[in-house]
């Protein structure tokens, strides 16, 4: 499988690539700085640009058999990076013909319905308190994801860690509190991939 990978950099998109390319899939990084990306395989194809504009997405979703999204807001970053990054590289799949897209959010995203747990109401509640522009951008950005017509999945995530991989479980779970691995993370996301599972869907994934 061709996948082409944005956020390749950060500290899921890096376990992503790497575990990608250890499955023999051949993976597209879009990098703003191609010095970045400390990863040299004959299977990796790395395309300068930066989402937030657009700059080379359309490059890099060219061919690919899927896409993933790994952005995540950083300091001083916009407040609606993972909203407009997100614009550009489903408008570019459109045009390309690429219909399998997964993207990572955080836990605090809810469907509509949904009934979170008390710890999971208590989380959300300080996301809306200390976080509320990053929580309205993935709101926003998980909105325009399902009006599309692509074949996405929207993988949400609690705490993040620099934890060595240890097992996850993921589907309709309930998360408040719990942390999980960033490699936990970036594994499950592939597996949506090479499964083709939760197509539509807007899987959990938490700690073992």
């Amino acid at each position: 499988m061709r996948i082409a990978v944005f956020g390749a950099t950060g500290r899921t998109g890096v376990p992503f690539v790497r575990r990608a390319l250890d499955a023999g899939h051949e993976v597209v990084v879009h990098v703003r700085s191609l010095e970045k990306l400390e990863i040299a395989d004959g299977r990796l194809t790395l395309v300068e640009g930066d989402a937030y504009t657009g700059e080379g997405v359309a490059e890099a979703v060219e061919g690919a058999d899927a896409v993933v999204s790994l952005l995540g807001q950083g300091d001083g970053g916009p407040d609606d990076l993972l909203t407009v990054a997100g614009e550009h590289v489903t408008t570019a799949m459109a045009e390309a013909g690429v219909d399998r897209y997964v993207t990572l959010v955080g836990a605090g995203v809810r469907e509509e319905g949904e009934s979170p747990s008390l710890s999971g109401r208590v989380m959300g509640g300080l996301l809306k308190l200390l976080a509320r522009e990053v929580l309205a951008d993935a709101e926003e950005h998980v909105r325009r994801v399902r009006a599309t017509a692509l074949d996405w999945t929207v993988v949400r995530a609690p705490r993040l860690t620099e934890d060595d991989p240890s097992g996850y479980r993921a589907g309709d779970i309930d998360l408040g509190f719990e942390s999980v691995s960033r490699a936990d993370v970036a594994a499950f996301c592939l597996e949506c991939l090479e499964e083709g599972a939760y197509v539509h869907e807007m899987p959990k994934v938490g700690p073992a």
